[in-house]
């Protein structure tokens, strides 16, 4: 008979997985305020387009680039004390967004903001694995842990909304001060300390590499995806590769590396990174185009529309609870892949989506494609996390972290490149004559240049106009779920060809093993 040693987790690891629980929703809690939030503060700040466009993507770049960096600085100097400096940070920074005077001075501040972002996920998510040892309770917190990002997404644009009509646009801000003064008073109190003793001095230079590595490659992706092809966005991204060789260059040669390359040297954490990154880039393009045709196809509200996905969102977060209760009955390759099919039979129903349709089968297709969500997230990082020697956790919950913000990154540049050939090429020829050409020409780029030109047309002419466009931006996204589900096909055969071997019950320990063995001098 086989003795289980491994200490359980008591009402202290429960309660201190709650106080870890604020930061990580208010993670994605802060993007949905800010969309609702965009409109008022600029009217208010006077912000130009670009100033909008900064103030919108500047928490994200800064959030992805420091991933890597703040995942090793927490195995070095402590992740709790890692966590509570970026609770400070982040509750400073909110309170100097919310009260900007002018739109530069609101980016500075969302680059602060996705600074101390970065320090709070890869963090909470090691700290995790520091305070629950047994496999299943692991698996169970970062089910919880994960579907706090869901958590955030649904009430995010509820209570932005709220705060938007009774005050003013700086509220949306304030509302992350609050838990981050509760992590601060209980995160010493609750969490326990994790370094790794014998890590060298954190390098600099590779600091400073691995942000000319990230940051050109995410913003030239974005700036392509969104203006099309440019010489300035394509030169970014040569040029963050290349920093990328040399990164890659140094890690190689440091006895301290800022990133151990070696947590690679197994297929199977590959295999989960690339799922994880796959699966972000393809849902989540998936999902910010049925935003969009909620919005101008189906003429919801910002506010409406986000609540159009919130059965979606509810669904993941069940799918997230019952996924570490199936890994110990079902093998993680078996449970993923079979996630990723429930995901394409959602996006295969969204392709039955039409402009007369109505948001419900929209509605439903997300919903049905966030149920497959849980047993990859949740499984995958608990994999990748739960499978690195413990000094370096940190690292792996960054890299897992940092697989997400390049996936979505990705899609938005891959496949919205894909879906803006398909709208243009459905468009042409479709718009009738009598429409002015300057209207006609805006409505062959994008659907919201053709909702714009339209505003200021008589009626007859506005439809004219709209038909066609919300016609080809149907089969714009049709494009993408249809693409999306052959890709994701791909990957769940690697995912059962790879995993095939990791058995349900202790996988990461098995796993774990496996890894120690090949990093072993």
């Amino acid at each position: 008979m086989i003795i289980d040693n491994t200490p359980r987790a008591g009402r202290r690891e429960w309660i201190g997985l709650a106080v870890l629980a604020l930061p990580t929703l208010l993670v994605s809690f802060d993007v949905f305020v800010v969309l609702l939030a965009l409109p008022h503060l600029s009217e208010a700040l006077g912000a130009s387009s670009t100033q909008q466009l900064w103030i919108m993507d500047i928490y994200g770049f800064m959030l992805a680039g420091f991933l890597i960096t703040m995942g090793t600085l927490g195995d070095r100097i402590g992740r709790r004390k890692l966590l509570l400096i970026g609770a400070a940070a982040f509750g400073s920074a909110s309170i100097l967004s919310a009260f900007s005077t002018s739109a530069a001075m609101l980016i500075a501040a969302r680059a602060l903001l996705g600074i101390a972002g970065a320090t709070l996920t890869p963090s909470t998510l090691s700290l995790i694995s520091n305070m629950f040892h047994d496999p299943r309770e692991r698996a169970r917190a970062i089910g919880i842990w994960g579907g706090c990002f869901s958590v955030g997404a649904i009430i995010g644009p509820v209570v932005g909304g709220v705060l938007l009509s009774h005050f003013w646009w700086g509220s949306v801000f304030l509302l992350g001060v609050p838990a981050m003064v509760l992590l601060l008073v209980l995160g010493p109190l609750l969490l326990p300390e994790y370094r790794n003793s014998e890590a060298g001095r954190l390098d600099l230079i590779s600091v400073v590499l691995s942000l000319a590595m990230i940051l050109p490659i995410i913003y030239g992706i974005k700036e392509l995806a969104r203006d099309g092809w440019q010489l300035l966005p394509a030169l970014a991204i040569i040029a963050g590769g290349v920093f990328g060789i040399v990164f890659v260059h140094r890690q190689r040669r440091l006895p301290d590396p800022l990133l151990d390359l070696d947590l690679f040297s197994s297929g199977v954490l590959s295999t989960t990174l690339l799922c994880l990154l796959s699966y972000s880039m393809l849902s989540g393009t998936s999902m910010a185009f049925i935003g969009q045709h909620l919005q101008l196809v189906e003429g919801l509200s910002p506010l409406l529309a986000s609540l159009a996905m919130a059965p979606g969102m509810l669904v993941s977060i069940v799918s997230f609870q019952l996924a570490p209760w199936l890994s110990h009955r079902v093998r993680p390759a078996h449970l993923i892949a079979t996630g990723l099919l429930v995901t394409i039979a959602g996006l295969v129903v969204i392709t039955f989506a039409s402009p007369t349709s109505g948001p419900a089968i929209l509605v439903f297709g997300f919903a049905l494609s966030t149920l497959g969500s849980g047993p990859v997230v949740t499984l995958g990082t608990d994999l990748v996390v739960g499978s690195a020697p413990a000094e370096k956790t940190g690292a792996a919950a960054a890299l897992s972290q940092a697989s997400n913000e390049f996936g979505i990154s990705l899609g938005i540049g891959t496949l919205g490149s894909i879906g803006t050939l398909v709208y243009r090429t459905r468009i042409a020829g479709t718009i009738p004559p009598d429409v002015p050409t300057p209207a006609s020409q805006a409505a062959r780029d994008t659907l919201a240049s053709a909702t714009a030109a339209a505003s200021h047309l008589p009626n007859h002419l506005a439809m004219d106009l709209l038909v066609p466009a919300r016609e080809a931006f149907t089969s714009e996204l049709h494009a993408i779920a249809a693409t999306s589900a052959v890709l994701l096909l791909g990957v769940a055969v690697l995912v059962v060809f790879m995993l095939r071997r990791v058995r349900p019950k202790r996988f990461q320990e098995d796993y774990k093993e496996e890894t120690l063995s090949k990093m072993a001098p």
